[in-house]
């Protein structure tokens, strides 16, 4: 589509437009507003990839693949955008394979959308995002990051805190291949390749396929991490206007061991040599458990392996993933000003996040029937006295589809109207079923005992024995609409939105859950509940819906033996929600803008399932914010600069902590109203063409109204800088992160305050093309961690005044690349 917003006369030269340059989208339609613009001659629109020249009346920053192909080969693209100002992600190691944590101006990765090409890749059931999901950083053109906001299309029902979204490659006009190969430190390895088809057939038509395999060990302890990807896709034109019709499929397995978490005590106390004992005290690394004696009872709950602590045995603490989904794009023209979207879409995960249980072979949970009243023999040595570990993981799999439909509207070559629907709908199947691990401890099969894969477990009536069931079926309807509006000779552009979310969640929860409790893992059994005692001093705890099972047999209702029975429910939660932006370009270069808008997060699974009864599942509300910014941009030839100052308001704030033992599992609890300020700021300068230098900072205060504390795992202050060097075919940069001071718990207390740390990471690339005339080959070295700076990285929160949890953040790494296209 030509662009309709034209400049006229001597206003052309005099005036600056929106200065896009590159698009800032989740769905095609935004792609479509985006890019509907004129380029001013001599306004720089991108600095290297790092910094690129926005035009939305919102906090927004983008990065391309000038810059990502300078990172390390493999990473995580969240990974590459931590030089955003207000965008903290802490990685779990350098190559980002094992997982991190994200945050924005105080808002977790639960409460920001995550999309590809579009589509939403938050969880169904928690809203999680899982960076070592995400695709190969080579066929990953562009990355924007809405900071604080949402697109007026965005597909998602929990983005309080922004929106995260990538756009893959287009496959190439030309037929050509890629192959490269990474090496570096804890044995790391990887192979990636690519080939374009290039223009086929009549209709010229487009594909490209790629894949990568990696494989490295543990920087601290035992463990190894290993990945597998494919990619592909197929582009088809459809006239000369710019219609198109796109489908890409990706596919992702992860086999992972997960890194011990330590306290911050013991951080400094023996800083990141602890780990290596604290996970395994067997220096092989390796459980070997002892037999089971027939007639004599044996226990597997402590130390019952060969020189090692068998409950941290590091092959039982695993997260494997099998992911993949197929993304559709489509571009349709209805004369000069009319033109239509079209993105459907199909996702599929098996997940879980590993672990083992103890289980007596006498379990009510495991034997309540009549044909089975002395137990079952789970180890197969002729008695029942046992109390046997099992392989314990919470499995999750979804099946989920998704369209993405716009019709826009050109009034004139300055007034736009667009409106959009949105139909997302998951099925989220969660389970627990155990299953039995090896002689040498390593589980039978990584997905446990479920249902064609490991062997399963059956309780005394023939159930499969699990220890968590459950489905949700999440539906996501929503529809929008926008206003876009140039005045006064386009120096002033107004943006008003609307998007209006209708979610639904069909809960079948066919389990017990423990009262209170918000944890995933329930009571799973056959048996009738108990019946207090007369006189009972706690029956009344077994009351208003809630039973009481006496499993510990001592006749007493205790606290932990109470119950919500299971349920069906359907919950729905709408709402209307308003956006509204305004830009104004006083002169070239320069803009001044200004946004609100209102967001809303809708419960999770966990909050709608845990503790409760099906009686209380209206208290249950969701979380809601009003978002706005106030800022600045220059944009000259040589020079790009943002500044914004931000708050939000937040009501009904619910806080999450993982469970270090299952990373799949989390609790909750309500923090209710907090309120949220700060201020960004990012400077891009090329002071010669082979010179390049990037700086940003942000500050992030809070207030939690009850207690007045500050939100956990948010620091306050944030310094990103860049600078990139080139001379001949030689390409050095170099960058630094400075993270402040993070509180760990909800009290901020004073021992729960995470250090604040500075990682300096370096690269240099080498075209051999300067030297041999042989082009897009290239030897790229990358060092992750300079200076080998030890610190705290990915956090869980500790409730009230407990500790946290920390992941130790990735040392000093080499890694050295080989690339070439042929």
């Amino acid at each position: 589509m030509v662009s309709k917003r034209f400049l006229y006369g001597a206003a052309l030269t005099a005036l600056s437009v929106s200065m896009t340059g590159v698009a800032h989208a989740q769905s095609t339609a935004s792609q479509i507003q985006e890019e509907d613009t004129i380029i001013v001659t001599g306004q720089r629109q991108s600095m290297e990839g790092t910094m690129v020249a926005e035009r939305a009346p919102k906090a927004r920053a983008t990065i391309t693949q000038d810059y990502i192909q300078t990172q390390a080969p493999g990473q995580t693209i969240l990974e590459s955008l931590n030089l955003i100002p207000g965008l903290n992600f802490t990685n779990t190691d350098a190559y980002g394979t094992s997982g991190g944590a994200i945050n924005i101006r105080g808002f977790d990765g639960a409460r920001i959308s995550l999309t590809v090409d579009g589509i939403p890749l938050n969880d169904t059931g928690n809203y999680a995002i899982y960076s070592n999901q995400q695709v190969d950083p080579e066929i990953i053109e562009r990355a924007n990051v809405n900071l604080g906001t949402t697109d007026v299309d965005s597909p998602t029902a929990s983005a309080v805190g922004g929106t995260v979204n990538y756009v893959t490659r287009t496959p190439g006009e030309d037929f050509g291949v890629f192959a490269s190969y990474a090496a570096g430190s804890e044995n790391f390895g990887r192979w990636f390749g690519m080939i374009d088809t290039g223009a086929m057939g009549p209709l010229g038509t487009r594909g490209f396929v790629s894949g990568s395999w990696s494989q490295y060990d543990q920087f601290v302890g035992p463990g190894q991490l290993q990945k597998m990807q494919f990619n592909g896709g197929l582009y088809q034109a459809i006239g000369e206007g710019g219609d198109f019709f796109r489908v890409t499929f990706n596919y992702n397995e992860n086999r992972n061991n997960f890194y011990y978490r330590l306290s911050q005590s013991q951080f400094l106390a023996g800083g990141a040599s602890l780990s290596y004992y604290a996970h395994d005290g067997d220096p092989l690394h390796n459980c070997t458990p002892g037999l089971p004696s027939p007639g004599v009872a044996s226990n597997d709950s402590g130390d019952h392996c060969t020189g090692a602590n068998f409950t941290n045995y590091y092959n039982q603490s695993i997260n494997p993933s099998n992911t993949g989904n197929i993304r559709g794009e489509s571009r349709f023209s209805f004369g000069p000003s009319v033109t239509f979207t079209f993105d459907p879409s199909f996702q599929y995960v098996r997940a879980n996040g590993g672990g083992t249980s103890v289980i007596s072979e006498r379990s009510r949970q495991l034997v309540e029937d009549s044909n089975t009243p002395g137990g079952i023999d789970l180890n197969h040595d002729g008695d029942t006295l046992d109390s046997v570990r099992l392989y314990a993981p919470s499995n999750t799999n979804t099946y989920r589809y998704g369209v993405l439909s716009s019709l826009i509207w050109d009034l004139s070559p300055t007034q736009t109207v667009r409106v959009g629907y949105t139909w997302d709908r998951g099925h989220h199947r969660q389970t627990g079923e155990f299953g039995y691990l090896l002689p040498n401890g390593d589980p039978q099969n990584v997905f446990g005992g479920r249902d064609g894969f490991g062997t399963p477990i059956f309780n005394g009536d023939g159930q499969v024995f699990q220890k968590r069931d459950r489905i949700s079926i999440a539906s996501l309807e929503q529809w929008s609409a926008e206003y876009r509006g140039d005045f006064f000779n386009d120096a002033v552009t107004l943006i008003v939105g609307v998007r209006a979310p209708e979610f639904t969640r069909d809960l079948n929860q066919l389990c017990y859950s423990v009262k209170g409790s918000s944890s995933s893992t329930q009571y799973c059994t056959t048996q009738d509940p108990d019946t207090p005692g007369v006189g009972d001093p706690n029956a009344g705890l077994a009351t208003g819906g809630f039973v009481w099972f006496d499993n510990n047999g001592n006749g007493t209702v205790q606290t932990n033996e109470i119950y919500a029975p299971p349920f069906k429910a359907t919950v729905k939660y709408d709402d209307v929600l308003p956006n509204v932006g305004v830009t104004w370009r006083p002169a070239a270069g320069h803009q001044i803008y200004f946004s609100y808008a209102e967001g809303l997060s809708d419960p999770r699974t966990d909050d709608l399932y845990s503790g409760i009864t099906v009686a209380q599942l209206g208290d249950v509300q969701p979380e809601t914010t009003t978002a706005y910014d106030l800022g600045y941009r220059y944009q000259g030839g040589s020079m790009l600069f943002s500044a914004t100052v931000w708050y939000n308001h937040f009501k009904n704030r619910i806080e999450r902590s993982q469970d270090p033992l299952d990373p799949t599992l989390f609790y909750s609890r309500n923090v209710g109203e907090v309120d949220l300020w700060g201020a960004d700021a990012a400077f891009g300068f090329r002071p010669m063409e082979s010179l390049f230098l990037y700086a940003a900072a942000s500050y992030t205060d809070s207030e939690l109204k009850n207690g007045g504390f500050q939100v956990v795992d948010t620091p306050d202050w944030t310094f990103r800088a860049r600078a990139e060097y080139e001379l001949g075919g030689l390409k050095l940069g170099a960058q630094v992160r400075y993270t402040g001071e993070r509180f760990g718990n909800d009290a901020n207390t004073a021992a729960e305050v995470a250090p604040s740390y500075t990682v300096v990471d370096m690269d240099a690339r080498y075209d051999f093309g300067e030297l041999f005339g042989i082009k897009d080959t290239y030897l790229q070295l990358n060092v992750i961690n300079l200076f080998d700076e030890e610190y705290l990285a990915q956090m869980s929160s500790g409730t009230g005044t407990g500790a946290a949890l920390y992941n130790l953040g990735a040392p000093q790494t080499f890694l050295l690349t080989l690339g070439a296209k042929f």
